[in-house]
């Protein structure tokens, strides 16, 4: 990526949108450009943490993982997003796995450099705290939904949100959501197999047609009926 588009794209994040020119082409100096392909780990739980990163392009996909193996998905993101900022500010291990959904680029930031950006301007670190706290809320809340719902509501709660976060327009065809099946499941905090049993379901019914690796919403205003 150029300068000038690593400065653009700092300049879109709520975090940054203050800063003068000069300051994020300071940023935008010791950020480096990364590439990851669909299916591949950006960290691990775990890991030591040196860096925060920016998505430029793709979709992305939290977990942390329980002694049993089982992965548990925090929240998905996509181009705008910041994320590893936690280990990075407090010098501990990295707090959970982020794994690429689809090809993604990312610009990494250097912890050091961001470091120093939040001690020269104070205003920065009071709009980090606003972003944590809202990530908080959202994982609070997806924890509750999962607490409560039963599996089917759980799951098309997941596929209406995936759908709202869709840019594609809703056609003829419907709208069509390229993830597998133990992915949802992830993301509902069910199986694989409860989540296989429920989109045949929908197929039965008409609103979903299933296919490998992603499932097409036909009628989303019928999915809506069964989140409760």
């Amino acid at each position: 990526m150029s300068p000038g588009g690593s400065v653009e794209l700092l300049s879109r994040v709520p975090l940054f949108s203050e800063l003068s020119r000069e300051e994020l082409e300071r940023i935008s100096r010791v950020s480096v450009a990364r590439s990851f392909p669909a299916g591949v780990r950006v960290f691990h739980e775990g890991d030591h943490s040196d860096a925060c990163y920016l998505v430029r392009r793709g979709d992305l996909r939290v977990t942390r993982e329980h002694s049993d193996g089982r992965a548990i998905a925090l929240a998905t993101l996509g181009p705008g997003d910041l994320f590893g900022e936690l280990a990075m500010l407090d010098g501990e291990a990295r707090s959970a796995s982020v794994e690429t959904l689809t090809d993604s680029e990312l610009l990494a930031l250097p912890a050091a450099d961001v470091r120093r950006l939040l001690a020269d301007r104070p205003e920065i670190s009071v709009k980090l705290i606003a972003a944590l706290v809202k990530r908080l809320r959202e994982t609070n809340e997806r924890v509750a939904r999962q607490s409560f719902q039963t599996v089917p509501s759980r799951v098309a709660g997941v596929l209406t949100q995936l759908i709202a976060e869709e840019s594609a327009t809703t056609g003829s065809q419907g709208i069509t959501i390229r993830m597998t099946q133990a992915d949802l499941a992830q993301l509902a905090g069910t199986s694989r197999e409860s989540v296989s049993r429920f989109l045949a379901t929908l197929e039965r019914a008409g609103v979903v047609r299933v296919g490998r690796g992603r499932v097409t919403v036909v009628e989303p205003r019928r999915l809506r009926a069964y989140i409760f």
